[in-house]
């Protein structure tokens, strides 16, 4: 049995059918090949944004970041997962409207 730790965190990357046609799958791998400490990345089914992505869902704080890029991977780690500041730029604005 494995017990999950109350902090850890899941980056959720949509690969259902429109994100993965809009390289989702190079997402998932680009979080999945950096160490990040406390967090899991795993591809997911549909989030129920679609047109929107490849959409990100850092749980359990329910932060969403849409249309991302592999290259942009690393500052999510950086920023986000490691130094607790969600990229405001990239975040969606359905759940994140600009303040």
């Amino acid at each position: 049995m494995v017990i999950v730790q109350q902090s850890q965190r899941k980056v959720l990357v949509c690969i259902n059918r429109t994100c993965r046609k809009q390289g989702a799958e190079k997402v998932l791998q680009a979080f999945q090949q950096m160490p990040i400490e406390n967090a899991i990345a795993e591809g997911t089914g549909c989030l129920g944004q679609c047109g929107n992505g490849p959409m990100v869902l850092v749980e359990p704080e329910q932060v969403w970041y849409c249309q991302v890029r592999p290259e942009e991977v690393p500052a999510v780690v950086e920023r986000h997962l490691k130094g607790n500041q969600p990229i405001k730029g990239m975040l969606y604005r359905k759940f994140h409207p600009r303040e």
